[in-house]
């Protein structure tokens, strides 16, 4: 299924309903993490934030064809191996090992963070497309919103026990090795069959911008 048959928009109510999921879960656990007691109890929610926000997006695909989830299935490897690479030879993103806050590791490296970067390179992807632009701009404009995101998320992340960089320093590095391997999974995409369109993408990407930029900036020490 291609992009050109666009299916019927979504329900204004059940776009709505969706928004409000969103925007509840990310309100609950930033107030939970800058203002408790005992945010340790938030933290333990965000996989469950990331599984309901692959939900709902799921929910606003329309035909989720086989070539979607191939789609899923490549970006998802693309990913994991990286991080497992990165994890234990440093030789991609730089020095880093994973804090306890997504959750079970295998190999070192939680397995949500393959749903993490498919749905960053869906988001993004879904986000370049409401543009008239060709493939290769398209890609490229695509794998900086990727690099723009995870630059947002890197800011807390040590602080909230995502990830923790050797000697606290993010290196350029990291952000080199994201753009590149952005533009493969952008490339997945853009050559993925299956209709491109999701009424719930924008607002997700903004509230999760939103989320990580206020950690950083309203966290604890600022």
């Amino acid at each position: 299924m291609s992009d050109s048959f666009p299916p019927p928009a979504a329900s204004a109510t059940r776009l709505r309903v969706a928004q409000g999921l969103v925007l509840l879960f990310h309100a609950t656990g930033l107030v939970g993490l800058l203002f408790s007691h005992d945010p340790g109890f938030y933290l333990r929610f965000t996989p469950l934030t990331l599984l309901l926000s692959a939900a709902l997006l799921l929910a606003f695909q329309p035909g989720r064809s086989w070539e979607f989830w191939q789609f899923c299935l490549a970006v998802g490897l693309l990913g994991f191996v990286a991080e497992v690479v990165g994890v234990h030879t440093g030789k991609v993103f730089g020095s880093y090992a994973y804090g306890d806050t997504l959750g079970p590791k295998w190999l070192d490296v939680p397995p949500l963070m393959a749903l993490n970067w498919v749905l960053i390179t869906y988001l993004a992807g879904i986000l370049a497309r409401r543009l008239p632009l060709g493939e290769l701009a398209r890609t490229l404009l695509a794998a900086a919103l990727m690099v723009g995101f995870d630059l947002c998320l890197e800011l807390p992340a040590g602080r909230y026990d995502f990830w923790h960089w050797t000697g606290g320093v993010i290196p350029f590095r990291n952000f080199r090795d994201w753009f590149i391997l952005a533009c493969v999974a952008q490339m997945l995409f853009n050559r993925a069959r299956f209709v491109k369109t999701n009424a719930l993408v924008p607002f997700l990407y903004a509230v999760q911008l939103l989320f990580f930029f206020a950690l950083e900036w309203l966290g604890p020490g600022k």
